[in-house]
């Protein structure tokens, strides 16, 4: 197994995937992040609260989550690649033992996305805390607390890859299954938001699983603002890590038992 898993992260680092994945992470992190930190959110059209109080900390902290698209848009660019380029039926003509395969492939994706979360989280503190210094400002939260969400937020990138994955596993086509990534994260998941009564199932989505785990109730309370509705209460942020946890699984035992008896030419 060892000898796999090695094998896929020769795979992985060969591609312009892996250093384009961290390039992501980093400008998403550190220049972003930092560019909206250095503008402060308060200079925001809307204006949300400043970096100086614990809503608007929490609330541009939170925005880091809605970048989940780069690692899960990774996750099935890996996942269809080998279907794309025909190399499969190689893969597992010199490996033939499947499942032994697949579950190398995922473990890698998981220290992929791992990776990216890492980079992400390191940037991004990076940035606010240097920008906080510069601008003279005293963070609204301890930087304890601060250090403790944008490690949530890493963790979740990782979910994120392994539902990407599953997805890539599930649909095979790259682009077909990159649009239904990319178009549910930024489409799907706000339109629910929008609909009375389905809006109620937004916290066991993984946008708002992701949300609880990282605090982010500030969508979720604009949003109910401008529709007029009542406020969706968001899970507690233990339970959203385990909905998130459960959403990983289950990507992950799609990722590796879809694609078992399937055809591979």
């Amino acid at each position: 197994m060892k000898l796999l898993v090695r094998a896929e992260l020769r795979r992985l680092l060969a591609t312009r995937m892996w250093s384009a994945l961290l390039l992501a992470a980093a400008v998403l992190g550190g220049a972003m992040f930092g560019a909206m930190a250095l503008v402060g959110p308060e200079n925001f059209d809307p204006p949300m609260p400043g970096l100086d109080t614990e809503t608007g900390l929490r609330a541009i902290l939170g925005i880091l989550g809605y970048t989940a698209f780069v690692p899960a848009a990774a996750g099935a660019i890996a996942a269809t690649s080998e279907h794309r380029h025909h190399t499969a039926a190689v893969t597992f003509l010199f490996a033939p033992r499947r499942g032994r395969v697949l579950a190398a492939k995922l473990a890698t994706y998981a220290v992929a996305g791992l990776a990216y979360g890492v980079v992400l989280a390191g940037s991004a503190g990076a940035a606010l805390f240097t920008v906080a210094a510069a601008r003279g400002i005293s963070l609204g939260m301890p930087a304890g607390t601060v250090l403790a969400l944008l490690a949530r937020i890493g963790v979740a990138m990782m979910v994120y890859v392994l539902i990407g994955a599953g997805m890539g596993a599930l649909i095979r086509n790259q682009v077909a299954a990159l649009c239904v990534v990319i178009g549910y994260l930024y489409v799907g998941e706000p339109v629910l938001m929008m609909i009375p009564g389905v809006n109620a199932l937004y916290p066991i989505l993984p946008g708002g699983a992701t949300a609880a785990l990282t605090d982010f109730t500030y969508l979720a309370d604009a949003m109910s603002d401008q529709l007029g509705s009542g406020t969706v209460p968001l899970l507690p942020p233990v339970v959203g890590g385990l909905v998130l946890s459960a959403y990983a699984l289950t990507a992950a035992a799609i990722a590796v038992l879809i694609p078992m008896r399937r055809d591979v030419t």
